[in-house]
């Protein structure tokens, strides 16, 4: 194939600008023979499993259809163009970190799946990150290659024009499989040792962002795990709307769907008014066919953005839309990534005519790890449920340093013993990449991994009778919070912020808060809080002024002990968050508080 070998010769010596790219890969079609191979995983096994006509990825907007069979061809076209433009065979890039910057489309599954396919390691990057980040991501995975989309050229040029310890071959395309046509059916080979996978960046909320390292064998098993609790089914139609360089994404929304040979249909980019239109679309008389949607996850931020717009919509879209969230044509809603407000948790049971949306405890490291389970009286309020199949998660007191063992969860004085999450199994992610310091300091000496995060375990009679399955059994688990942010110690008593935001949530004066310690001389803490006020919050206050500390105090006193009631209140416009709704609080800190004593910058 000589084209081929001079089209690799001439990008591997030099770096190529997107337009040069997009017309050498572009100025012919190149059909392949003998090359439609892809590894035999788990995932390509499924996939090639599915019936080839069902759909497998639908562009919302367009309303374009994608069938799996078309899909293993084209990731086995896109891995052959992956190879060209490394100026190496496939074999070679086994190992090696391909990051990547693809809208939410077709487009970035067949990315991903095609360096999944080259046993390579995918690293996806966000569009939405100043391309100084995205230098640091390149430079500290290593990164071979930047593959683009022709959408995110300019952004691609930027991030590599500016400062980097060794420059990626960019890869630069209209359709990743241009010019390459795959005629012959796709087989799938052993692979002699698993060297892909995929990483993600942690948020950085204390130290530069560490990459998470997620061996395909991890994500697999996550998606094992996922599939079993929650049933996912070639029957299930899912409206994605996420960000693709996040866990809950890739993992909940993308690689599990893919496993179970359902649908995704790609909504982007999201607006509210785009998600409740697509969402009523069905149940509307003279709108083009369209399936319902079974299937819907996303963050506590876009449930509450959705609540609030409903009554803004037609009466026409207000009946679609609730006959589109009920429980009959709406199998699943869950909600992740940060802490479900109960009011919020309230509202969308009332609109939706029962159906009460499902709450997880998942991170980076770990996939999903904790979630209720499809049974209502499994999906209690305020907790993340049980171990999902296939994880180990035990509690280790945050004084003593033992294990909470079961039927220990109270201590002698009959009070609840908190303690923080630790996890072990197959899901778990393999290290921090080219960090052995902060791996070996995440992980204890019997193999498990500590995740910062701090919850009780409580008994619930009305739940964990094993209507979810076996796994569902027993004491629940119930979040306090990040050891490192949330667990506020005053005097002695450990206070969760997260239980006082759940609380001040239910005051109607109250839109958003946030709540945090800060250093107190006498009780070594003390509990602030920021608040945004909602429009009545505006003149609820006392005298018809602004909501305030003392109308605070008054909401709070029958809900919560005097010590977790916060002594100091901030009004804000807004609060900061990032894509998946959580909020920096070391930095609000700073922002809105200063930098007084014992608190670090």
């Amino acid at each position: 194939m000589p084209l081929l070998t001079s089209i690799s010769r001439l990008i591997s010596r030099r770096y190529v600008s997107p337009i040069a790219s997009h017309r050498l890969a572009g100025s012919r079609s190149i059909t392949t023979t003998g090359l439609a191979a892809l590894p035999r995983t788990r995932l390509f096994e499924a996939i090639k499993s599915h019936d080839p006509e069902s759909t497998a990825v639908i562009h919302s907007l367009s309303g374009r259809r994608f069938s799996y069979g078309s899909l293993l061809r084209d990731v086995a076209a896109a891995k052959q163009r992956l190879a060209n433009d490394s100026g190496r065979d496939a074999e070679a890039l086994q190992g090696e970190r391909v990051a990547f910057l693809v809208e939410n489309s077709y487009d970035y599954v067949v990315t991903l799946l095609a360096i999944l396919g080259t046993n390579a390691i995918a690293v996806p990057l966000s569009p939405a990150f100043p391309s100084g980040e995205l230098r640091y991501i390149l430079d500290q995975s290593g990164a071979c290659m930047l593959a683009a989309s022709s959408k995110f050229a300019t952004k691609a040029d930027d991030v590599l024009s500016g400062e980097l310890e060794n420059k990626p071959i960019l890869s630069q395309w209209e359709k990743i499989m241009e010019g390459i046509k795959v005629t012959e059916d796709v087989v799938l080979e052993d692979m002699k040792e698993e060297k892909g996978g995929m990483m993600l960046y942690t948020s950085g909320t204390t130290n530069r962002p560490k990459g998470v390292l997620l061996p395909q064998s991890t994500l697999m098993a996550q998606a094992k795990s996922l599939s079993e609790a929650w049933h996912y089914s070639p029957n299930d139609h899912f409206l994605h709307v996420l960000p693709l360089h996040h866990i809950h994404g890739t993992v909940n929304a993308l690689l599990t769907p893919l496993l179970a040979g359902s649908t995704i249909e790609f909504l982007f980019p999201f607006t509210v008014d785009s998600v409740w239109s697509r969402l009523a679309a069905p149940f509307l008389e003279n709108t083009p066919s369209k399936k319902p949607i079974t299937f819907f996850t996303v963050v506590p931020t876009i449930y509450n953005r959705l609540l609030q717009s409903h009554k803004t919509l037609s009466p026409e879209l207000q009946a679609a839309t609730k006959e589109a969230l009920d429980p009959k044509n709406m199998r699943l809603n869950i909600s992740g990534s940060a802490a479900l407000p109960t009011p919020t948790k309230q509202a969308w049971t009332e609109l939706s005519n029962g159906n009460v949306l499902l709450e997880r405890y998942g991170m980076t490291e770990v996939g999903m790890a904790l979630s209720c389970g499809l049974a209502n009286e499994d999906r209690v309020d305020g907790s993340v449920g049980w171990p999902l199949p296939s994880v180990e998660a035990r509690l280790v007191d945050l004084d003593t340093k033992e294990i909470i063992q079961p039927g220990e969860e109270l201590d002698t004085n009959g009070k609840e013993r908190s303690g923080e999450i630790q996890l072990r199994g197959p899901t778990i992610f393999k290290e921090y990449w080219n960090n052995p310091t902060a791996t070996a300091k995440e992980f204890t000496e019997d193999g498990f991994f500590k995740t910062g995060d701090v919850a009780v375990r409580r008994n619930v009679p009305s739940a964990g009778k094993g209507a979810s399955g076996e796994w569902a059994q027993g004491p629940m688990y119930f979040i306090l919070g990040r050891l490192s942010a949330d667990i506020i110690k005053v005097g002695g008593e450990k206070v969760s912020a997260l239980e006082v935001e759940r609380e001040m949530l239910s005051i109607p004066a109250i839109a958003e808060c946030a709540v945090v310690g800060l250093p107190s001389e006498t009780w070594g803490q003390k509990v602030a809080a920021v608040v945004v006020l909602s429009e009545q919050g505006r003149t609820a206050g006392k005298g018809g002024k602004a909501f305030g500390p003392m109308d605070l105090r008054r909401g709070l006193k029958d809900r919560l002990a005097p010590f977790k009631i916060p002594q100091d209140l901030k009004l804000a416009d807004s609060i900061p968050r990032n894509a998946m709704g959580k909020i920096n609080k070391k930095q609000l800190v700073i922002q809105v508080f200063g930098a007084p004593d014992g608190i670090q910058k």
